[in-house]
């Protein structure tokens, strides 16, 4: 949707019931997010925060222990 469409669906939404939650996502970027949000919309999904991150490559190891002695 463009601005102006979601602005006018903010309008709409406003007249019938205000207390419905809109969501704008899809197609939204880093540098258009704010003028999304200037349309008064509560949620915007931001899919570039994390489209293709770095990989990370981590290890968690667990130690364990059975009735109460120390196993590690």
């Amino acid at each position: 949707m463009s601005i102006e469409q979601l602005r006018e669906a903010v309008a709409r939404r406003d007249k019938i019931n205000p207390h419905v939650g809109l969501e704008a996502s899809g197609g939204v970027t880093l540098s258009t997010v704010r003028q999304i949000a200037e349309t008064r919309i509560e949620r915007i999904s931001v899919g570039a925060l994390t489209h293709s991150p770095a990989a990370l490559d981590f290890w968690a190891g667990l130690d364990v222990v059975r009735r109460g002695r120390y196993e590690g």
